[in-house]
């Protein structure tokens, strides 16, 4: 719902913010589209509305239609086109009485479906824009959608979660700059972890680019080993069935296909695993890797896009080669019987997480907005 999340405070006086508080319509996935995008709008929304001289307003993507058209979500292209409709039919309002629209986006179909209306319509009613970009394709949409390079330089800012995409899109000499994700610590249960229980699980889309495939055939190597081993697979996506299939054919016993997860049940799965895994061949700054070094689990990964920017070999995480899978075996085996490395790796973990916590991210959002709208 448009304004759902609004909140405006008063500036104490002149100095913090001008008479009438700046206007950010930040447009953004809903909580119920599950994923790091919504979750991150989400924490963004609470930070800001403690800066005085601010108003927030959440517009959603795709949003819900009406009751009495709710049977068009069964409908896979009527529900893209009523929803792109509808939400452009909204936003068409809405940006109108923002200073600035400050849009999450993802690359690209997404990015054309919902980034590029946002930019038209901000540069239409002459309002400052910032493109918030979450992909770890970006490359392959600067290279493949000849609308991407032209649609990206209308924006006033380009800000992305790491340094990792600031090099892609300099690349193209693009220039953005890096704001970290927010997290925030408390809202996970931390704990102290030294000789593991062959407990493993992931979450991440259950589409090829995150390759879970992988997992499930180091699995195999390590349930050679540790029969007794279980695996969670919390997440859901097209591939799904692809999936579930292969761990038949691969005869694995104790591997749960669950679904997806609402974020608020997210942290007792952590509580309850004891090894992380996840294994794209395409990433950006994967929210799920800081929140595992919150939670004191550790995290075997592929050293896909912005994950060595975020997890240091050996340091923090331990990382192998894309689509290595006797590598993430091996690791996850060197995790079960070396307590000395699992104590090393959580422990770096969690002082990682310090450089993510939303106050000083807070303070550089303000600072755009200000130094976008004087």
């Amino acid at each position: 719902m448009i304004g759902e999340h609004t909140q405006e405070t008063s500036a104490p006086n002149a100095s913090t913010a001008a008479s009438s508080p700046i206007s950010i319509l930040l447009i953004a996935p809903p909580l119920y589209i599950v994923g790091g995008q919504s979750v991150q709008a989400e924490q963004l929304i609470k930070a800001l509305s403690t800066v005085p001289g601010q108003k927030i307003t959440f517009f959603p993507l795709g949003p819900r239609p009406p009751k009495p058209l709710l049977w068009v979500l069964k409908i896979p292209l009527l529900r893209t086109v009523f929803s792109s409709a509808q939400y452009s039919a909204k936003l068409l309002f809405a940006a109108a009485r923002a200073d600035v629209l400050h849009i999450f986006t993802a690359g690209l179909s997404s990015y054309a479906l919902w980034t590029i209306p946002a930019l038209v319509f901000g540069k239409m009613y002459g309002k400052k824009l910032i493109i918030h970009y979450h992909d770890g394709q970006a490359e392959k949409h600067i290279n493949t959608w000849k609308t991407a390079l032209p649609t990206l330089k209308m924006a006033d800012r380009i800000v992305t979660p790491s340094g990792f995409l600031v090099d892609v899109f300099a690349k193209y000499g693009i220039t953005a700059q890096p704001i970290f994700n927010i997290l925030d610590a408390g809202n996970f249960i931390y704990r102290k972890r030294r000789k593991l229980r062959p407990i493993f699980m992931t979450n991440r889309g259950l589409e090829p680019l995150y390759n879970v495939e992988c997992i499930l055939r180091a699995f195999q190597i390590i349930q050679a080993k540790y029969p007794e081993a279980s695996l969670t697979i919390a997440n859901d996506g097209f591939h799904r069935p692809v999936l579930e299939k292969l761990a038949q054919d691969l005869q694995l016993k104790n591997t749960q296909f669950i679904g997806s997860v609402p974020y608020s049940k997210i942290p007792a799965l952590y509580d309850g695993a004891d090894i992380y895994l996840t294994t794209p061949n395409i990433d950006n700054m994967p929210g799920s890797i800081l929140e595992c070094f919150a939670s004191g689990i550790p995290v075997v990964a592929t050293k896909a896009g912005g994950i060595p920017y975020v997890a240091k070999d050996r340091y923090s995480a331990l990382l192998v080669d894309l689509n290595d899978h006797e590598a993430l075996a091996a690791r996850c085996l060197e995790l079960l019987e070396n307590e000395d490395l699992v104590e090393t790796l959580t422990a770096n973990g969690l002082a990682e997480t310090k450089r993510y916590g939303w106050q000083p991210i807070r303070d550089q959002w303000s600072a755009r907005y200000r130094e976008l709208v004087s």
